[in-house]
């Protein structure tokens, strides 16, 4: 009976401490009822839609494995590939390696890549036919990141061909007979000779790039060297001849000095002549500068031409097909000033191809416009403003070299009326609503083709009635397909970014956790300069007494 009396007593001696010590909090300090947006957030309680647009469709340029073989180590379904004849390389023998073969192409790869798997066997085969000739060899890119770094890879596989210590990378068919096909043709003898009129005369005829030497003997120093720039070169055929009248019909003068070259071409500029020092570095330029139209047209066919050359910049002419006859000459004389430097591309505004491109320049209307690209790598754009002729282009693409231009960005017209709980931003009213200092603003960067984004728009939207009634909070979106700005990088769509008040020089948040409305609430509460608190609606306490035993919460809004 004592027990229980000293058991009772210290238990209301607990209470008493518990009931002192707990401080009694004002209404300000309270948590937060979140029971609102928590059952909104359990009526859309959906599976996201797969987004079309995350994928590409297997770019090999992607450092995943695209083809969707799978990553991970069940090697069950690999297959067993004997590759005796392929030399394994890594970063402490590859000088070595290098400097004991002229001919060496290595593969760049990755174990869990499919594309890679796939090409083993192939790769292994082509390393044993070509035993003696030229050496195969592969690098682990997963394990060997100096020598990725070094040679730039950027994807798997990735082939480059060494001649004599110098690199370049193979893009043809994945396929033993088509390596072994290329690496012949580049260490054996690729430059053919003409002794005919009737032999030039078919060569002229049937081929649309040609270069051709004119020397005093078809053996010798010279012709070496003109051999060994034509290694250099996938794409023109190499020719020599001693005869004059062969040279005669190359529009070779047959007095000149020897040895002189041509290189010969069926487009706008037909014929460059060579002038430089008779060797193989000298050579290789010279066609390499020369060998692409001055211009190129933009289609899909010649698409390849643009992206998969390695001059990277860009100066693109955009015109309607009869405005194209009036400037397009004026683009082409200054084209001259920059072969090997700059890429000239033609863009006809008003058919499907050109169009597809002027929508993802941001180019409007129907003037003509020229502006300078960097390549995809970073992808800065520059309009050239005032009249298009060819002093001026030429003027504009000396500056866009040197880095003087002012850079250009897309943007949607700023909209008339925006009376949604959401706020549109266009690239030109950036500055104004999303970098106001007294604001602090949510921005989602969106694709409106995108999966991800559509599943999002119900939870953004409910999300921006939920805090309409805060003043200092802006909860945004923005086309990035249409717009840019330079303080809104997408790292894919979509991507949301925090922009707090008060520190709109620092770089922004990004939100990367649950896209709910609880979720996206306590982010805001976390990350907000100025302190704010969720307003319930009026209609919410009716609504939740009328329905107590429903678990979702009707949205009045």
């Amino acid at each position: 009976m004592a027990g229980r009396a000293v058991a009772i007593s210290s238990l209301l001696i607990l209470l008493l401490f518990v009931g002192f010590s707990t401080p009694i909090l004002s209404d300000g300090d309270k948590p937060e009822n979140l029971t609102l947006l928590q059952s909104q957030d359990q009526n859309d309680a959906v599976s996201s839609p797969p987004d079309p647009n995350r994928f590409d469709g297997g770019d090999d340029d992607d450092l995943s494995d695209s083809d969707g073989t799978g990553g991970g180590d069940d090697d069950s379904d690999r297959e067993v590939v004997d590759e005796k004849d392929v030399v394994v390389l890594k970063e402490a023998n590859f000088n070595e390696i290098l400097e004991r073969n002229s001919y060496l192409m290595v593969e760049f790869y990755a174990p869990w890549c499919g594309h890679c798997k796939a090409l083993a066997p192939e790769y292994a085969a082509a390393a044993t036919e070509l035993k003696g000739e030229a050496v195969l060899a592969k690098v682990d890119g997963t394990e060997e990141n100096g020598l990725m770094d070094k040679y730039e890879v950027q994807g798997f596989p990735t082939l480059y061909f060494f001649a004599d210590g110098v690199h370049k990378a193979y893009s043809g068919p994945r396929t033993k007979d088509a390596i072994v096909a290329w690496v012949k043709k580049k260490i054996g003898s690729v430059i053919h000779n003409i002794t005919t009129t009737a032999e030039a005369e078919s060569i002229l005829t049937t081929e649309s790039k040609i270069v051709l030497g004119f020397l005093d003997s078809l053996e010798g120093p010279e012709s070496l060297e003109l051999a060994a720039a034509s290694r250099l070169e996938d794409d023109v055929n190499f020719y020599q001849t001693a005869s004059p009248e062969v040279a005669r019909l190359f529009h070779i003068d047959q007095q000149v000095k020897r040895p002189a070259l041509v290189l010969l071409k069926k487009e706008a500029e037909k014929l460059s002549h060579f002038d430089g020092q008779f060797i193989k570095s000298a050579i290789a330029e010279f066609v390499f500068e020369n060998k692409h139209p001055l211009v190129i047209t933009f289609t899909k066919d010649s698409s390849r031409q643009i992206f998969e050359n390695p001059i990277k910049k860009q100066l693109l002419l955009f015109a309607t097909s009869n405005v194209s006859e009036k400037v397009l000459p004026e683009f082409q004389e200054a084209a001259k000033s920059f072969k090997g430097k700059l890429i000239f591309v033609h863009v006809e505004i008003d058919n499907k191809d050109g169009k597809s491109v002027a929508d993802y320049f941001g180019v409007t209307g129907d003037a003509p416009r020229v502006l300078a690209y960097t390549g995809n790598d970073d992808a800065k754009k520059y309009v050239l403003d005032g009249e298009l002729t060819s002093t001026s282009i030429k003027l504009f693409g000396g500056d866009f070299l040197e880095d003087k231009l002012k850079r250009f960005y897309k943007s949607d017209p700023i909209p008339e009326t925006d009376d949604g709980d959401v706020k549109i931003v266009v690239g030109d009213n950036f500055d104004e609503l999303v970098l106001d200092e007294s604001k602090d603003v949510l921005l989602e960067i969106y694709d409106p083709s995108c999966g991800y984004c559509q599943a999002l728009e119900p939870t953004y939207n409910k999300l921006a009635k939920y805090l309409r009634g805060i003043e200092s909070l802006l909860i945004a979106k923005m086309d990035g397909t249409k717009n840019e700005h330079p303080r809104a990088k997408p790292d894919g769509f979509p991507t949301i970014l925090f922009f707090p008040a008060g520190n709109k020089s620092f770089d922004p948040i990004t939100f990367d956790g649950d896209r709910t409305l609880v979720a996206f609430y306590k982010f805001l509460k976390k990350h907000a300069s100025i302190p704010f608190k969720l307003k319930k609606p009026a209609s919410y306490q009716s609504s939740k007494d009328s329905d107590e035993n429903n678990n979702s919460v009707k949205d009045e809004l």
